[in-house]
């Protein structure tokens, strides 16, 4: 069951819309051009794959994307609004989460501590609770659900009896199922996964699999950055090419598959 306090249900985000545009994105860093006039967009509730070689400006496409970096050109739009130039934690406050290929916890500090850093919109964070007591009763109460959903949220992702551990003791596996859930408690509309199953060993990434097709079936958005190409194949219904720094091709995976252009500049003859 996916946990409450949240979800794509709450937002006026219907399936079918296109929560997600991306339009002439570009970058480059010095002489080398990162990401060329790159153009897609995300249809609402979906699993959309990005794949391509090493050097081919996933993960750049990625960070220009949520303000990790700014594009050189082109337009990024979340829910017809243009998030194009805004800070990270602007663009994550519109309802658009991120995992990072190598994990960002916290390591000295607890599962459960790093859970209780990520909802947004914590009263208990502003002056004023210091002097006016009904600020604090409200801080007490928001603490109090946040905590409820916190514990929701670490028991659907199956890492609640690591509450009290460090982050920093985890597992590379155990990391990427905490990224997760942080990301899920910022109450998104969409979450972009960077490599969420690198790293990760089999039993672990079957888990992962799991908890995005029930988070999917709720009604969130994916898009996923990945190397495995029977993962992406065979979990997502459309799939993004990409190749030296532009879209190759855009479509079902049976239609990239058939794809010569994409066998011969990708696959090595190969699918």
């Amino acid at each position: 069951m996916t946990p409450e306090g949240g979800s794509p249900e709450d937002a006026d985000v219907p399936t079918g819309s296109t929560p997600l545009e991306v339009e002439g994105l570009r970058k480059t860093f010095g002489g080398i051009v990162a990401v060329d006039d790159v153009s897609f967009d995300v249809e609402a509730g979906t699993l959309t794959g990005l794949i391509g070689p090493n050097g081919a400006g996933k993960s750049t496409t990625f960070n220009l994307i949520t303000g990790m970096l700014e594009p050189d050109a082109g337009t990024v739009r979340f829910n017809g609004e243009e998030i194009t130039g805004l800070e990270p934690h602007e663009i994550a406050n519109q309802g658009l989460a991120r995992t990072f290929q190598i994990a960002r916890e916290l390591e000295e500090m607890t599962v459960l501590e790093n859970m209780m850093l990520a909802p947004k919109g914590q009263i208990g964070e502003s002056l004023w609770r210091s002097v006016m007591p009904i600020t604090r009763e409200a801080v007490r109460e928001q603490e109090t659900e946040q905590l409820d959903r916190v514990w929701e949220v670490l028991e659907f992702f199956e890492i609640d009896h690591l509450a009290d551990e460090y982050a920093g003791n985890l597992s590379g596996g155990q990391r990427k199922l905490l990224e997760m859930a942080r990301a899920l408690l910022t109450d998104p509309d969409m979450l972009l996964l960077d490599e969420p199953f690198a790293g990760v060993n089999p039993s672990l990434e079957k888990r992962l699999l799991e908890h995005i097709h029930e988070l999917r079936e709720e009604g969130y958005t994916f898009l996923i950055v990945e190397h495995d190409m029977d993962l992406i194949m065979n979990n997502c219904e459309r799939v993004i090419v990409m190749h030296q720094g532009r879209v190759l091709k855009d479509g079902t995976p049976a239609e990239i598959k058939e794809s010569e252009e994409v066998i011969e500049a990708y696959l090595g003859g190969e699918v």
